[in-house]
């Protein structure tokens, strides 16, 4: 004898708690996010291959001739870094055992440290210049493990803030693995920086919160026609 069994539907309700559970889900790694309205900080770094440090804190300079210019603006009270990164003079592909090639590291001058944030790598890969720029939200991760731990876990703008001299921007290659450039970071009028990076935040995020919204209403109207006439047969 078959047996027939049917999928009890769901309720709206139940279907509209399981979206905001994933609307809601909290952000394990740094998110890419539109322009704050303001800024608390800002700093830039000359990076250039005489001032790279190995691991092991030994001088070991990087591609001749290359240089780098970093331009950092931080909301440290919304956790937010926005970057503006130009290459030039380098040649070769990247290379790191972070997630990334570009980072901030926690480092003196002539220190080693380990990398706090990682960005993306400046492009096109050639012998032009090379520039990334964008806006970063922790928390931060780098995908380098030290002591059982990512590098940038529990890390917040703040201590660049306290500390900018202490910090430095880099990036590497395969030709330098140990740094095609390196540089200290300086702090900056926060006015006189006006790199493009992105636009307000309300121009930056209404999208993206419409968007979420239509997700969600989409998200509950196909799972409710979905449940509905979802229906399992089972034999005996």
């Amino acid at each position: 004898m078959t047996k027939k069994t049917y999928a009890r539907p769901l309720t709206i309700g139940a279907l509209a708690g399981v979206a905001l559970l994933a609307f809601a889900a909290p952000a394990h790694a740094e998110t890419e996010v539109a322009e704050p309205a303001e800024f608390t900080s800002a700093f830039t770094v000359m990076a250039t291959p005489d001032q790279v440090i190995n691991n092991d804190g030994v001088a070991t300079p990087g591609e001749a001739g290359a240089t780098g210019t970093f331009t950092f603006r931080i909301n440290s009270e919304l956790d937010i870094i926005c970057y503006d990164i130009r290459l030039e003079g380098v040649t070769g592909d990247y290379q790191s055992p972070a997630k990334t090639a570009t980072h901030i590291h926690e480092a003196a001058v002539g220190q080693a440290g380990p990398p706090r944030i990682a960005f993306p790598n400046p492009t096109p890969v050639g012998d032009g210049p090379r520039t990334s720029s964008g806006c970063l939200q922790g928390p931060f991760t780098t995908g380098v493990q030290a002591n059982g731990a990512d590098t940038g876990d529990g890390f917040s703008l703040a201590e660049i803030e306290a500390n900018p001299s202490g910090f430095t921007g880099d990036s590497h290659t395969v030709g330098s693995p140990a740094g095609v450039v390196r540089g200290q970071l300086t702090a900056i009028p926060v006015g006189g920086v006006d790199t493009g990076a992105g636009g307000s935040a309300e121009a930056g995020t209404a999208p993206l919160v419409f968007s979420a919204a239509l997700g969600g209403a989409g998200l509950l109207a196909a799972g409710a026609v979905v449940l509905h006439r979802r229906r399992a047969v089972s034999t005996r």
